[in-house]
């Protein structure tokens, strides 16, 4: 009877951890980051031929020169930021209780909103239709800081959730992840070439 009764809680420890750790669960999804990242990277390229075309219209590369400066500016404080944000929300969960773990993911999500909302408000004012010398177009960009930062809130609260069933080695192992060199923004000198 014993034998059943441990056999029982091992096979539910086993499910528990795999459907922890698979990629496509909802409780371990954390693709987002990459998502995420994606879309922070695909802003400058577009930032920097919306420039080029008010420096062909005026005749004036300096134009496209400060510009890249002042743009690299506002994506280094994203750069930095994002990189806190990953290692926080990891910290986070490691760290504390699921109770002030989720006080403290929350502080730093609103943070990183914040931070999102800065940068899209910087090249939404200097991209949009008729703004800077009057350069037509209104460049689109797929930024929209509360819908990411809600995705990214609501996928390391599952994170969370599913760490919560894991062994501590599996938990860091599990965590660590989100600190992978495919969640990390490529410097700003690589994407403004």
């Amino acid at each position: 009877m014993k034998r059943y009764n441990l056999l029982i809680v091992l096979l539910l420890l086993i499910f528990n951890v795999t459907t922890a750790q698979k990629k496509n669960s909802p409780a371990a999804d954390l693709s987002i980051l990459k998502e995420t990242k994606t879309k922070i990277e695909n802003t400058v390229p577009l930032v920097i031929k919306h420039l080029q075309a008010i420096a062909d219209k005026e005749g004036d590369n300096n134009i496209v020169a400060n510009g890249k400066t002042a743009l690299g500016k506002e994506y280094g404080i994203l750069e930095s930021e994002w990189f806190l944000y990953r290692n926080n929300m990891k910290n986070c969960i490691l760290n504390n209780s699921s109770k002030k773990a989720k006080k403290c993911m929350e502080y730093h999500t609103q943070y990183l909103r914040n931070t999102f909302i800065n940068y899209n408000n910087y090249i939404s004012n200097l991209t949009r239709k008729n703004g800077y010398l009057g350069v037509e177009g209104d460049t689109k960009f797929d930024f929209k800081p509360a819908e990411i930062s809600t995705k990214l809130s609501e996928a390391y609260f599952s994170a969370s959730d599913a760490a919560g069933r894991m062994k501590s080695g599996q938990k860091k192992e599990f965590l660590e992840q989100t600190m992978s060199e495919d969640n990390k923004l490529t410097p700003y000198g690589q994407l403004a070439q």
